[in-house]
């Protein structure tokens, strides 16, 4: 008779590849909180042999399924049509460039409009092989998001330490990804983005402004000293029911105000932003930017998105040494302490 799996461990596995393949929340919960109640339990093989573990609130039909067959030896049927739909391999550039990632300067919590806590989110990075991972939830005036205000992010900072001594040498970035209002201000205070570690700025409200009023806000968040890398520039979303087209504004002027004030452009490895488009992210390398390979992340399986913004990264003429989270933290963090 085979040796029993770790039931447990094949749960959050199955929820780790749901959300890599982005499936509806619905799903991912099933298995995370399947997964949660049965670890706090000793009895899970006898429940199994009695066909009982549904009797458990928060396991379902399909949950203990993947349990009894865990614990009979055999990997989770499941689980096997999930590893098998693994994406597809990356050709040399863009493996290469991967490879060189050493964090994640984009990340969401459940502080925010995320799904996963801090230190889900963590230790999920770490597991992939991440030397750090910045965390950058919203900022006040996105309501929708559970943006979180100055007194909120000040306490945010007080779990990240804490996080921090237990992880070490993983490190979790202080930041966050701040609203560029309508007139280019950003959505805190200065003195508080002072202290942060990363600053990710986006345009998230007003995005079928004009083209010469965004490109007016856009260069003056890029010029504010503390923004280290600007976010998901266009906006657009290209698959989805919330899909957009792109907002309209000068590329040629906003990526020139990111190259000489130093700040990252980001590609965004979300599957329904792929941001920028591939023309907009050559002339971004034309202008010299440096650029942020960001996950976008908001939640643990998420994290391993960033396979496919290093295709288009590599695909478009960025260049390893360019892409700021190829740098140890200590780096980032004494670039975007400039």
């Amino acid at each position: 008779m085979a040796e029993p799996r770790d039931p447990v461990a094949d749960l959050r596995r199955i929820a780790f590849l749901l959300e890599r393949a982005h499936e509806e929340t619905y799903r991912v919960r099933a298995f995370r909180t399947a997964a949660s109640v049965l670890a706090a339990r000793d009895d899970l093989a006898q429940r199994a042999t009695a066909g009982t573990l549904t009797a458990l609130t928060g396991v379902g039909e399909v949950t203990a399924r993947c349990v009894t067959e865990s614990l009979a030896g055999e990997r989770p049927g499941y689980l096997l049509r999930l590893e098998n739909a693994h994406e597809k391999p990356l050709d040399e550039a863009a493996a290469a460039l991967r490879a060189a990632l050493r964090g994640d300067c984009h990340t969401h919590s459940d502080w925010s409009d995320g799904g996963s806590s801090i230190e889900e989110m963590a230790t999920t990075a770490r597991e992939l092989g991440h030397e750090y991972l910045a965390l950058t939830d919203h900022s006040p005036r996105l309501t929708v998001a559970n943006g979180l205000s100055t007194q909120r992010l000040r306490r945010q900072l007080e779990v990240v330490a804490a996080c921090n001594e237990e992880l070490a040498p993983f490190r979790i970035l202080t930041g966050i990804e701040v609203d560029i209002l309508a007139n280019g201000v950003l959505d805190q205070s200065e003195e508080l983005l002072a202290v942060l570690d990363i600053v990710v700025a986006s345009v998230h409200s007003q995005l079928r402004m004009p083209a010469a009023e965004m490109t007016k806000r856009m260069r003056a968040a890029v010029a504010n000293p503390h923004v280290d890398v600007l976010g998901h520039c266009t906006g657009r979303m290209v698959t989805g029911p919330r899909r957009r087209p792109e907002s309209q504004f000068d590329a040629d002027a906003v990526f020139a105000a990111c190259a000489e004030h130093g700040v990252a452009v980001e590609v965004n490895c979300r599957p329904e932003r792929l941001d920028p488009p591939h023309r907009l992210l050559r002339l971004a390398v034309e202008a010299g930017c440096l650029f942020a390979v960001d996950s976008d992340a908001h939640a643990p399986g998420q994290l391993d998105w960033l396979s496919s913004g290093c295709e288009r990264a590599a695909a478009c003429g960025v260049a390893a040494e360019r892409v700021v989270n190829t740098w140890s933290a200590d780096q980032l963090r004494d670039w975007t302490a400039r």
